[in-house]
């Protein structure tokens, strides 16, 4: 103790003063009450709360009536801050365009990922059909090479790849909260922005589209 600052030894003590005694159960019920939003998805609160406090947790889920079709990339964020975005948004299936989901980053492959959505109630669909090949997102190094990228992309994959089009936007319609995923932060720098633009196109289309 003696080798931390007096801020930190102030904080440790406080954690040790108000929560050093409880319970794991305990503990766990003071984190719901105070935080209902982080129990959203919990599957052992009504087990350990009261009907008031279940209540108060169930006006803290985001229920959305619209049908949106969203993109999200995970460049420059945590897991955590993915799944928040993915939750605040009510979003009911994740698909996965990527066509390699091997990832370095904490979370973010295929196996992880899916795990992760499963977690707090989200459908993971992989489609690898409405992906680009690695090989081919080498030495971009500007948005002109990008654009150029993303040319091929249109007139190759998604010409050739209605059919797989057809099952997202058949999807869409019936979980009506449905999300495009990849790496890329910058929409302009990613195919999903360009695969959500064929999808608005399509006939039955007409929903809003939201880039996250």
């Amino acid at each position: 103790m003696t080798e931390l600052n007096q801020n930190d030894r102030e904080a440790l003590s406080f954690v040790k003063t108000h929560f050093g005694p409880l319970t794991g159960d305990d503990l766990i019920k003071s984190v719901y009450k105070n935080y209902p939003y982080y129990a959203i998805n919990s599957i052992i609160a009504q087990d350990i709360l009261s009907a008031e406090d279940l209540n108060a947790i169930k006006q803290q889920k985001p229920l959305k009536q619209d049908t949106v079709l969203f993109t999200i990339g995970y460049e420059g964020i945590s897991l955590e801050q993915y799944l928040n975005k993915l939750i605040l948004n009510d979003i009911k299936v994740l698909c996965d365009v990527r066509k390699n989901t091997l990832s370095m980053k904490y979370g973010f492959s295929k196996n992880q990922l899916k795990n992760a959505c499963k977690g707090v109630g989200i459908v993971y669909i992989h489609i690898p059909e409405l992906g680009i090949v690695s090989g081919k997102r080498q030495k971009l190094n500007t948005q002109a090479d990008y654009d150029k990228l993303f040319a091929e992309y249109k007139s190759g994959v998604l010409n050739n790849e209605i059919k797989k089009q057809e099952e997202i936007l058949q999807l869409l319609k019936s979980k009506n909260r449905i999300a495009l995923t990849c790496f890329e932060s910058n929409i302009h720098q990613c195919h999903r922005k360009h695969l959500a633009e064929s999808l608005s196109g399509m006939n039955g289309f007409n929903y809003e589209l939201k880039h996250l």
